[in-house]
């Protein structure tokens, strides 16, 4: 094995990297067909509740497959420790001989997934975003809001969670710039902001049709199992774009999973997140249209981030 690289550097070393350009490549890469992602593979947990996933794949022609391991045990804040645990190992696509080993402790699957947030927001919130509303108050809330930052202006944020302490300490922590008001229930949400997120584990809707105004553009982030959800099957429903992170994943897990159970959503109003970034038509033509991107998680990210953390860690051996 080449390197072992430690969260540490980990951290040094994603200054120098561009991960939502990253994430784009690899979506569209995904989109046309050049990955090979096989399905998840999961576990999940009762005492104490937690899930881990195993992601894993490879881009055609790469130097590179890669494995991720990704946990998260929520009361582990108890204990001391971030809910979010895990690792990333590169094997050579040629010979399937160890490469790397990232232990990242389930920091690049945050960061990825906040890229991705970011990505989605470039390409679908509103022209002229009001507000950004954050649902959640965890590890991924905090991350969606400040990867926000560097694709819209918007400094105006309305934020709900059940934890009252991560609220107060997100709104205390956060770029003095922003203007966070907490809220007392995602509904409020809702009536003030036309870009939201949504990062929670709920396996029950926080947010309902009849509260979602004309022109919002949703990122649902937290319903990454077949039991999650955060969105009424109704909005998706009555979204005018409805946008999956991958179509095969969304048979089984996320929001377009729960909607097509529920019978509220035909398969061919769909569309994969890397066809519409490639094709401007498959994007919002107005800011009255109401757009939802589902956020499952796709291995191809997991490639895409841990690839160009190991480039840039051999750059700097040099």
């Amino acid at each position: 094995m080449d390197a072992i690289i430690r969260l540490k550097e980990i951290k040094s070393l994603l200054k120098n990297v561009d991960v939502i350009s990253a994430m784009e490549e690899g979506f569209i890469q995904y989109s046309n067909g050049n990955a090979i992602v096989p399905p998840v593979g999961e576990m999940l947990f009762d005492e104490p509740k937690g899930e881990t996933h195993i992601k894993y794949g490879y881009i055609k022609n790469d130097e590179f497959s890669v494995i991720k391991v990704a946990s998260g045990f929520y009361d582990n804040p108890k204990l001391g420790i971030s809910s979010s645990q895990g690792l990333m190992l590169l094997l050579s696509q040629k010979t399937g001989q160890p490469i790397s080993l990232l232990l990242d402790e389930g920091y690049l699957t945050d960061i990825r997934t906040a890229a991705a947030g970011a990505l989605v927001a470039k390409y679908f919130a509103p022209k002229n975003v009001k507000a950004i509303g954050i649902i959640g108050t965890g590890i991924q809330a905090r991350l969606q809001l400040e990867y926000l930052q560097k694709v819209t202006t918007c400094k105006t944020v309305f934020l709900w969670g059940r934890n009252d302490d991560n609220a107060r300490k997100i709104q205390s922590e956060s770029n003095s710039n922003l203007d966070i008001t907490i809220v007392k229930n995602p509904s409020e949400i809702a009536q003030h902001c036309n870009l939201i997120v949504t990062t929670t584990p709920s396996t029950t809707p926080l947010l309902l049709d009849k509260d979602i105004l004309p022109g919002t553009h949703i990122t649902a982030v937290g319903s990454d199992t077949s039991e999650k959800q955060e969105l009424e099957s109704k909005i998706l429903a009555s979204a005018d774009i409805v946008i999956a992170d991958s179509l095969s994943q969304s048979e089984t897990r996320g929001e377009i999973h729960k909607a097509r159970l529920n019978n509220f959503l035909e398969a061919n109003k769909l569309v994969e997140l890397g066809k519409a970034i490639q094709d401007q038509k498959l994007r919002r033509v107005n800011d009255k249209q109401i757009s939802i991107v589902d956020l499952t998680g796709v291995a191809v990210q997991d490639i895409m981030i841990a690839k160009t953390i190991y480039n840039n860690f051999k750059k700097r051996q040099l």
